[in-house]
């Protein structure tokens, strides 16, 4: 297992703001530090909020991929 695999992966796809980013501020708090947590998103905003949403919870984006109508994240876990 890398580094950067993670350990779960969250769907939000589908699901609109604020949903995604309440969904994943209560997934990363069920995970140790370092975790790293795939995020599936559909929903455009999240291309903003998520990494807005890394920067001011202490957490960190690793990747950011857009597959067809898919958006993927990979966060981990810092704090």
């Amino acid at each position: 297992m890398s580094e950067n695999e993670p350990s779960t992966t969250l769907d939000v796809r589908g699901l609109f703001c604020p949903i995604p980013i309440v969904k994943l501020t209560q997934e990363i708090k069920e995970h140790p530090t370092g975790s790293v947590i795939e995020v599936l998103a559909t929903d455009p905003g999240t291309l903003a909020d998520i990494p807005a949403w890394a920067k001011s919870s202490g957490n960190e984006v690793l990747d950011t991929k857009k597959e067809e109508n898919v958006i993927k994240f990979l966060i981990k876990k810092i704090k």
